[in-house]
């Protein structure tokens, strides 16, 4: 559980705002049901079958489901590093070159294949007691940085210029946790930079989670990673809590409550 005990795991139970509440994995069939659902986004959206990797039994799991039903939303995992210090045991670490963020003194927590069925996608609830869970999470650990990789689906970077160019001129790391390249094939976004882009489109064509990032003073690397594994361009994405705008932190307290 990293820095949280069993104890405290009870921070992100039961937390339920209209239709859905958030929980965490309590059992194999629990994250068997989150691997189904990371399939369907990451890898085959009209098949059966898991999405499993070896960071799976490093990580808690998180459930967003209907109520009423039990019906899975939404899920996603938790890594907890004590500092910057264990960044190389972190997901990203595989796909980005993190020595600066080496240096970061407290507590981080990587937030990783965040991922909601489509069938609720229309429902802002579910990305909200998302975000209340998280931050129940963050609250109840310390935590002081929260990163993860945001994916863009499909590995066609043409799709994305508008988003890749709104990124490159407002959202770009603090050069002092600026992530490098160590992915062979990365897209640049620097290349990818046009005099003019489309806010409207930059913003449709962006993850949910990642414009949530951004909306609360997040940043992000200057390439994405093409992962062919999982047909995604996958953005370094980080959140310095005590960046985040004041209204902002009241609003998530309030969904955490």
């Amino acid at each position: 559980m990293g820095l949280l005990d069993q104890r405290d795991v009870s921070a992100v139970l039961n937390l339920r705002k209209g239709r859905f509440q958030a929980r965490i994995a309590s059992s194999a069939a629990d994250i068997a049901a989150a691997q189904g659902l990371r399939f369907r986004a990451f890898r085959d959206a009209g098949g059966v079958g898991q999405d499993v990797d070896g960071f799976d039994p490093l990580c808690t799991h998180v459930l967003v489901e209907e109520a009423q039903s039990g019906r899975l939303a939404c899920c996603f995992r938790l890594l907890m590093l004590r500092s910057g210090g264990e960044i190389r045991r972190s997901y990203a670490a595989q796909h980005y070159e993190l020595s600066a963020l080496a240096t970061f003194q407290g507590p981080m927590l990587e937030v990783g294949r965040f991922c909601i069925d489509p069938a609720f996608a229309a429902d802002p609830d579910v990305l909200r007691v998302a975000w209340g869970a998280m931050t129940r999470w963050v609250d109840g650990a310390g935590v002081q940085m929260l990163f993860g990789c945001s994916s863009f689906s499909g590995t066609e970077a043409a799709a994305y210029r508008d988003a890749f160019a709104l990124l490159a001129e407002r959202h770009l790391a603090p050069e002092c946790w600026l992530p490098k390249v160590r992915a062979e094939e990365v897209v640049r976004f620097a290349d990818q930079t046009r005099k003019q882009h489309d806010m409207a489109r930059a913003l449709r064509s962006m993850p949910p989670l990642l414009r949530t990032y951004l909306l609360m003073g997040g940043w992000v690397s200057d390439h994405a990673v093409v992962d062919r594994d999982l047909d995604t361009l996958h953005v370094f994405t980080g959140l310095e809590i005590a960046a985040i705008p004041p209204a902002r932190a009241r609003l998530l307290r309030g969904v955490a409550a």
